[in-house]
């Protein structure tokens, strides 16, 4: 069975914001970290990392409509700025699918492919950095199908993180694509 098409545009923190706000403020969402946010907190938000040169957030659509968020950073300015020594062609993401009545199996998995295959779209990247909560297993169990290797924990002010890499061979061999 397809998922159908998956596409990300540059997120308009004004204008997405009421719908983001509805994510990251669902208890489905709790690693999000803005369970309490107001709308004018989520605004403000997504309107700092618009601002910043070295952190972007995209509105993903599943068949043109909004599903889900990816936010990529560099990590040698944001996220883990001192916690590891960052390397060259480094991109650190974060991903949050939308909250849903209807599940459509394996649709999670597709949006993280989708978000790999949108990184390693640019050459210049060679590896993609995350930073998941040590306590988030289902998002481990994810990350480990696309390709992501634990290196260890590190202790970030929000939370006990698990520092994980996946570089280009390591997303084509788990897609199973020639490397």
């Amino acid at each position: 069975m397809s998922i159908g098409p998956l596409t990300l545009r540059p997120l308009d923190p004004l204008t997405d914001a009421e719908l983001l706000h509805g994510w990251v403020t669902h208890p489905k969402a709790a690693f999000w970290m803005m369970g309490d946010a107001r709308l004018q907190d989520v605004e403000r938000e997504y309107m700092r990392i618009a601002a910043h040169p070295h952190h972007h957030a995209h509105l993903g659509l599943h068949a043109g409509t909004p599903a889900f968020l990816m936010e990529r950073y560099d990590p040698r300015y944001v996220e883990l700025t001192g916690l590891y020594e960052p390397a060259p062609g480094d991109v650190g993401m974060h991903f949050l699918v939308a909250p849903t009545d209807r599940p459509l199996h394996g649709f999670t998995r597709a949006v993280l492919t989708a978000v790999m295959d949108a990184l390693f779209a640019d050459p210049r990247t060679r590896r993609v950095v995350v930073e998941p909560d040590v306590t988030n297993t289902a998002v481990h169990t994810l990350n480990a199908a696309v390709g992501f290797v634990p290196e260890r924990e590190i202790d970030k002010p929000e939370k006990r993180a698990l520092l994980s890499f996946c570089t280009r061979a390591q997303f084509l061999a788990a897609r199973g694509a020639a490397v």
